[in-house]
């Protein structure tokens, strides 16, 4: 399952990489782009268990970059 996400307050192209190799680490994740300079996320997880996976993701960015924002929907 494929989805792109907006994003808010991303601060730099290095808070991005870093931020990609997190999530791509993340069980369920096939893979993931961050862009920092289009204000992105990319990702490709698994439909089973995407719910779970999804909130790993928010986690995971609320800890790498906590004053960046998904905007779901």
């Amino acid at each position: 399952m494929k989805k792109i996400y907006k994003v808010k307050n991303l601060d730099c192209a290095n808070c991005a990489r870093k931020l990609e190799e997190k999530l791509n680490k993340l069980p369920g994740v096939n893979d993931c782009k961050v862009s920092f300079m289009m204000q992105k996320l990319t990702l490709d997880i698994n439909e089973e268990g995407a719910e779970a996976t999804l909130n790993d993701v928010l986690k995971t960015c609320k800890k790498v970059e906590p004053d960046m924002k998904v905007l779901l929907d």
